[in-house]
């Protein structure tokens, strides 16, 4: 399956990675990294080696809001890349 790409401004994405880096400083997102529960697998793992992962990724046009990020293993994430969760699911 070839994913499909619309052009998205590199302003943008340089922006929405520096609400990112401010996200994860709130509580909110703690709380989200002290579960400790990776989205996609569902294994339990240390605060601190979980991601924060858009699900719509930046360069499909994805933005940086609390209803797009979630904590993912770093297999996970770096296996996801740029895809949507409809073909994540397809890919696994």
């Amino acid at each position: 399956m070839q994913p499909f790409f619309l052009p998205v401004d590199e302003a943008a994405i340089v922006r929405e990675r520096h609400k990112a880096r401010d996200l994860r400083q709130t509580q909110w997102w703690k709380r989200k990294l002290a579960k400790g529960i990776c989205h996609y697998c569902g294994k339990l793992y240390p605060p601190r080696e979980l991601t924060m992962d858009h699900i719509v990724p930046l360069v499909r046009g994805g933005k940086t809001t609390k209803g797009n990020v979630v904590p993912a293993c770093k297999e996970c994430n770096n296996k996801k890349k740029y895809l949507l969760l409809i073909e994540w699911d397809a890919w696994r």
